[in-house]
């Protein structure tokens, strides 16, 4: 390990002790999951919570405490019993451009797998191997089975939000949502809920969005303007270097720095106290221009 991918280890491990702890997941689409305790509960609901992580944090919550109220206290037992009635509870439901028909649609996809497989995980593992270098073959399969399932029973037209809900890395997608449905389902620690005990974390991708895209463009691992397939995999491949076993584990502290400390990527009162500041300042500006930001 280089001398600088050393110092940005230690200062992830610091973040990682400062913020990766369960109490600060209430901002977090997470903390739905955590409202269930059986195990068949937690991975319908993260299934959900990821698949809407989408838009201002405040609505994402919003949204997600309307649709799982909708779906009583057992979102497994909604799903395997999906049908005209559920959908009907559905039909009023709308976060951003995701309908309450484009959901009941994904939910039917849903309860056909686990009516044939037991489970998400077992449907998902049906594409996963060992021997893949990362994630990325299973989830292809994972998305591109439901997609196929869908257009095979009707008519083979395609559905554009379910499209959406299920982004394929086969489509050049960074897929943030459901790599961070797998990072809630495959690591395991105070945050993550470790139920998924047949895909080893090592292989998991960075789920990409504006704030780890951003730091991540500050610890220089990546130069991409835009948030792709491609810039997912070079972040991933950083963390690799610095944490082989476990590319992902700083993912929930280093967003913290952007949900919880509001971190917009220029200058205010807070940088000083942030552990990245001195990366941040080297990369971006210099000591004069925060002067005078904080004095202003």
């Amino acid at each position: 390990m280089t001398k600088q991918k050393a110092q940005i280890k230690e200062i992830l491990e610091r973040l990682y002790g400062k913020y990766n702890h369960r109490r600060l997941i209430k901002s977090d689409p997470l903390q739905f999951v955590y409202h269930y305790s059986k195990q068949a509960d937690m991975e319908i609901a993260a299934f959900l919570a990821s698949a809407l992580a989408y838009g201002r944090v405040q609505q994402i919550e919003k949204s997600l405490a309307d649709l799982f109220r909708r779906m009583g206290n057992s979102p497994f037992e909604f799903v395997g019993n999906f049908d005209s009635k559920q959908k009907e509870k559905l039909k009023s439901f709308k976060h951003r451009f995701t309908s309450g028909d484009c959901l009941s649609d994904l939910l039917a996809l849903v309860k056909k797998i686990i009516l044939e497989n037991g489970s998400i995980e077992s449907f998902f593992v049906m594409g996963y191997k060992k021997t893949d270098r990362s994630i990325i073959p299973g989830l292809s399969h994972f998305c591109d089975s439901l997609l196929n399932i869908y257009t095979g029973s009707h008519n083979g037209e395609t559905n554009g939000g379910l499209k959406y809900l299920l982004a394929s890395p086969t489509r050049g997608s960074a897929c943030k949502r459901l790599n961070l449905f797998l990072r809630w389902m495959i690591r395991d620690d105070d945050v993550d809920t470790g139920l998924w005990k047949s895909v080893d974390k090592a292989k998991l991708i960075v789920p990409v969005d504006v704030h780890m895209g951003r730091l991540c463009r500050i610890l220089e691992f990546h130069s991409h303007k835009t948030v792709s397939l491609s810039t997912a995999l070079r972040i991933t491949d950083s963390f690799s270097q610095i944490e082989p076993a476990d590319p992902v584990k700083y993912d929930f502290a280093l967003t913290r720095i952007g949900i919880v400390e509001d971190c917009t990527g220029s200058l205010g009162p807070k940088c000083r106290s942030c552990e990245l500041f001195g990366l941040c300042r080297d990369s971006q500006f210099d000591e004069r221009t925060l002067r005078g930001h904080v004095r202003n």
